[in-house]
């Protein structure tokens, strides 16, 4: 493996375990999945819903075994879920700190440089007026705020987030993809799922389009998601604009939802 490569997926593989009891077979959601990123990479997952994109990112992050393959990491993991319930009431602050476990040593106190890391990082995603607050009693968007900053206080080589724009906002998403750009710029190796091919074109270098079990394409989202790839990937007619005020080759993707079940039909590749 190449030394900027932080991350490498090799033939990777995910099967569901058989369920005797509903009379299920075994399944393959993932299969044969390979793909490297390196150092400053920003990669979006986009898929439908159910077609592995919260599997693959925690085999990724060494959250969950592989079925085949395996995941190589160079560096230290950050890995941000859709959703946290911790088992103790926690501050918004407390929760961010979570993230500096990695340098406190065992059954240790966090030090100030802990601290101050922790107020930097939600003072960096526009939450720090949060700090005192439960982070129980926080809406979902803000929640994923606080997560992001506990990412962020872990100072990994290499963050791993799990739809981290789904209960956020028009401004708060950019905040974040904005935030994750910058991350990228400096080095970190970013890999996040969304549901927004925008969020591909305008912020990411690489798009990996997840299509079923055994299809996938990866590459410059300018590249792989085009129109006839985008339709097939929601299931409905979608099309490209060119954004005029970007230079370069910065797009726009329009959903047609009054024309559900209008695309043809085509078969995999």
């Amino acid at each position: 493996m190449h030394d900027d490569v932080l991350i490498a997926a090799q033939n990777l593989g995910y099967q569901l375990p058989v369920c005797k009891r509903m009379k299920n077979a075994a399944r393959w959601i993932l299969r044969d999945l390979s793909f490297t990123l390196e150092r400053g990479a920003l990669c979006a997952v986009l898929g439908p819903n159910g077609v592995g994109k919260s599997t693959l990112l925690r085999m990724l992050a060494g959250m969950q075994t592989a079925g085949a393959g395996q995941v190589i990491r160079r560096g230290r993991v950050g890995y941000v879920p859709q959703a946290v319930h911790p088992a103790l009431p926690l501050s918004a602050l407390e929760m961010t700190l979570l993230g500096r476990a990695g340098n406190t040593a065992l059954f240790g106190a966090p030090k100030k440089q802990d601290y101050d890391a922790a107020r930097a990082a939600l003072a960096r995603v526009e939450a720090a007026h949060l700090a005192a607050r439960p982070f129980s009693m926080l809406s979902g968007g803000e929640r994923q705020l606080v997560l992001m900053a506990r990412a962020l206080a872990a100072e990994a080589d290499i963050l791993i987030l799990d739809e981290p724009t789904a209960a956020l906002d028009w401004h708060n998403q950019a905040l974040i993809m904005r935030l994750l750009q910058d991350l990228a710029a400096e080095g970190v190796t970013v890999i996040t799922s969304t549901h927004a091919p925008q969020h591909a074109f305008e912020f990411a270098s690489h798009a990996l389009l997840l299509f079923d079990a055994d299809h996938f394409a990866f590459g410059a989202p300018a590249g792989v998601m085009d129109e006839a790839a985008l339709s097939r990937l929601f299931h409905l007619p979608v099309r490209r604009v060119p954004l005029p005020e970007h230079a370069g080759e910065k797009m726009a993707a329009i959903p047609i939802f009054s024309m559900l079940h209008a695309q043809p039909q085509t078969q995999p590749v």
